[in-house]
């Protein structure tokens, strides 16, 4: 009696660690993958960015420009951009990628950056943020076959000489980092990514850790299970790292020495997976997302040297 006793006792706790195990792992999955509708939340270290940040959205709002709509062929969503042609006409095109729970105007200051070096710029509302359509953030996975048709568009638009130049931030990174490994257009010539991960899997157990002080097992594999049966991928298969295994386009990557989100090390993975020429800037005192905030003038330095010597 006493061994069924203890047999029924630890079913019944099995049952409710796994229980509370899934019941963890659905409110992770819906925190850090539902659509992202609320203004983005600056962090505390960077209230002191607020001033220029806004001068900066105020620029965005007042300068002329277009807004582009992409159909999505197989879902049927609409993908939304703001695309703002040089003040010269050109043939150079930048197509940027936000971050997480950010959206097009808050690459108002990037927007700016690019436009001064002579860039018709566009800008997506990437799928699940802003005004564009989507349930799910994927976190670069299905954002970069919408970024191969954004570029067919530009080369619609623009016209088949464009020089086309890929940039992202953060989710953004891993947007144009897992485009890297994709079949490009001869008209893409190079990548910029900033404060990028390795893959989403990555990412994930180190937030796991750093937020909840838990280890991956049970709950990555669980969230990922998820992952793939509602948005159709395994948080590892969306690898920045192996696409870029496959990548020959020169790339810089940028990082700040103190990014707490996602930490520096992936860029350096990133780097080093990397088969094209390609640059590396850690950028001293810099957290998450900072690196252009804490240095303007150095950051559009090694911008401007990176695309001289493998742009222009």
């Amino acid at each position: 009696m006493g061994f069924k006793k203890t047999a029924v006792a630890l079913g019944i706790m099995s049952t409710a660690v796994s229980t509370t195990a899934f019941l963890f792992s659905n409110y992770l999955f819906k925190l850090g993958m539902s659509r992202k509708d609320d203004e983005p939340t600056p962090q505390a270290s960077q209230m002191r960015f607020a001033y220029a940040y806004y001068r900066y959205v105020d620029w965005f709002h007042a300068i002329p420009k277009e807004e582009w709509v992409l159909n999505e062929v197989d879902t049927g969503e609409k993908m939304i951009a703001s695309y703002v042609p040089a003040e010269a006409p050109t043939n150079k095109t930048i197509i940027m990628a936000h971050g997480v729970g950010c959206n097009r105007e808050t690459m108002a200051n990037f927007i700016k950056m690019y436009h001064e070096l002579g860039f018709n710029v566009l800008a997506p509302d990437d799928r699940a943020h802003g005004d564009s359509d989507g349930k799910y953030v994927s976190y670069g996975w299905k954002d970069r076959i919408d970024y191969l048709r954004w570029i067919q568009l530009v080369l619609e638009k623009v016209g088949e000489d464009a020089k086309i130049l890929m940039f992202g931030i953060s989710m953004g990174a891993g947007i144009v980092t897992m485009l890297s490994g994709e079949k490009l257009p001869k008209q893409v010539k190079a990548i910029i990514a900033d404060c990028g991960y390795t893959n989403v899997g990555d990412e994930f157990n180190y937030l796991l850790k750093d937020m909840f002080h838990l280890p991956p097992y049970p709950i990555e594999p669980l969230v990922s299970a998820i992952n793939w049966y509602k948005v159709g991928y395994r948080l590892h298969n969306a690898s920045c790292t192996e696409a870029l295994k496959k990548n020959k386009l020169p790339t810089l990557f940028i990082h700040g020495d103190s990014d707490i989100y996602v930490p520096t090390y992936m860029s350096y993975e990133n780097y080093a997976a990397s088969k094209g020429p390609k640059q590396l800037w850690i950028v001293p005192g810099a957290g998450h997302e900072e690196s252009f905030w804490t240095n303007p003038v150095a950051y559009k330095k090694h911008v401007k040297d990176f695309l001289h010597t493998h742009f222009d």
